[in-house]
């Protein structure tokens, strides 16, 4: 990548997006945004009462996410985003044609596992089967990697920036 971009960081909850991002986006001298606080506070009550979200619901979320891509293009970045589906990175790219993104996929085990071991986060672990059932990974066509989640937070990031520096973008 020699152009900075803006990363996406994708995948279901527990993949480690919030740990993940912030790392890459020190390696890649660019600057973070935490997908989670572009929610409003009515899609973080109905997540907590362990609620899934539905597609009005993520509309509006996934345009404030588009937004801040758009400035950031050309000066690069990195934000969060579980962009499970086809249609929802779509809608970023349609307010971020640029961006490109980083799906953290995994054992759903250990997904769990690490779920159950965050504190503080409004996301149960009850809702990882629709997160799973919801999730259309990466197609050919899309502009991104994936990176197992096995491994140390620093042993992942290594692994996406080396993933990164090879797409031809």
């Amino acid at each position: 990548m020699s152009t900075p971009h803006v990363v996406v960081v994708m995948g279901v909850a527990g993949t480690g997006k919030t740990t993940i991002g912030p790392l890459l986006a020190a390696e890649l001298g660019v600057p973070y945004a935490e997908g989670d606080d572009f929610h409003p506070a009515a899609n973080i009550a109905k997540m907590s009462a362990g609620t899934p979200l539905d597609d009005s619901d993520r509309w509006p979320w996934l345009d404030a996410i588009g937004r801040w891509a758009h400035g950031r293009a050309g000066l690069g970045g990195v934000v969060s985003s579980s962009a499970l589906k086809r249609v929802y990175r779509d809608r970023l790219r349609a307010e971020a044609p640029g961006a490109v993104f980083l799906h953290l996929t995994g054992d759903r085990a250990l997904i769990e596992q690490r779920m159950a071991e965050r504190k503080g986060h409004f996301m149960p672990t009850a809702l990882l089967d629709s997160q799973f059932a919801t999730l259309q990974p990466l197609q050919e066509d899309e502009a991104g990697v994936s990176v197992d989640v096995s491994g140390t937070p620093e042993e992942i990031t290594q692994r996406a920036v080396a993933a990164l520096r090879r797409l031809d973008i």
